[in-house]
């Protein structure tokens, strides 16, 4: 079975368009960062070193250093598909990922979005 095309996806190519879309409502880079740190297990630098490198999604989640167990928290509807039933666990950690952002983009504070 073919992988599905977001899995080879550059997490670089798509990392500045979180970053976007969160500034647009008033959020920061920072805040994207924290994100996706707090999610992967990730530091700032190594996260750097992870976008320098152009990898695919796949494997900046298969190199993540510890996948957020409060990960399972989060839940709605992202993509029109509900996270917390999506069967592939990669592409659940993706939507994982889209559906924090989404909520940094609106407004949602970070002790929220960081199921604190």
């Amino acid at each position: 079975m073919e992988k599905p095309k977001m899995f080879t996806i550059s997490f670089a190519s798509v990392y500045p368009f979180y970053i976007q879309k969160a500034e647009k409502k008033g959020r920061s880079k920072t805040d994207v960062d924290a994100i996706i740190c707090w999610l992967t297990g990730y530091k700032q630098q190594t996260l750097q070193q992870q976008i320098d490198k152009n990898i695919d999604f796949e494997t900046f989640f298969a190199q993540a250093p510890q996948f957020n167990p409060n990960a399972s928290k989060i839940t709605g509807v992202v993509c029109g598909f509900r996270v917390e039933e999506i069967e592939d666990k990669l592409m659940q950690k993706i939507r994982y990922l889209d559906k924090l952002i989404d909520e940094l983009a609106k407004g949602k504070t970070m002790e929220k979005i960081l199921r604190k």
